[in-house]
């Protein structure tokens, strides 16, 4: 097993865990702005999730369903933004 096969098989069960970290402040979160920062937090994660299953797999079909998580999330946050803005 390679160095970067012994990467992937630590790094993804950590991201699984600071998935559902997230998932908690989500669910739990105090404040709006504490589910959102959430929020964009499992898209980040999402994001890194599927770089490591395309390398993992070895097919690049993932990395552009990453990119298109990130600018969902992205514009999730503008959106976030010019509501608070207008409240």
């Amino acid at each position: 097993m390679s160095l970067a096969g012994i990467a992937l098989g630590v790094a993804m069960p950590l991201g699984l865990v600071s998935l559902l970290l997230a998932l908690a402040r989500l669910v739990y979160g105090p404040t709006l702005a504490d589910r959102v920062v959430a929020l964009d937090m499992i898209g980040v994660i999402a994001i890194a999730l599927l770089a490591m299953y395309a390398l993992a797999t070895g097919q690049p079909a993932f990395v552009d369903v990453a990119i298109v998580v990130g600018l969902i999330g992205f514009l999730g946050t503008v959106a976030f933004a010019r509501y608070v803005e207008r409240r």
